[in-house]
């Protein structure tokens, strides 16, 4: 019974995805923290931006094609 070991291979291939869309939040924070007033809270608010930016891309998106 020992001997009767099953092994499960696990795959992850999603890499080259991460990195675009590491890169993606990066630039996204770049460009809302550079456009806030500089303040603490100001630049916390430009990160949490840079990370539901996708959102407002679908939302407005859907919202032009809809009549």
């Amino acid at each position: 019974m020992a001997g009767d070991r099953r092994s499960v291979r696990v795959v992850e291939s999603s890499g080259p995805w991460a990195i675009f869309f590491l890169l993606a939040y990066i630039g996204a924070a770049i460009y809302f923290v550079s456009n806030s007033d500089g303040s603490f809270w100001g630049v916390i608010l430009g990160l949490l931006q840079a990370m539901v930016w996708p959102v407002y891309l679908v939302y407005f998106g859907l919202d032009a094609l809809l009549p």
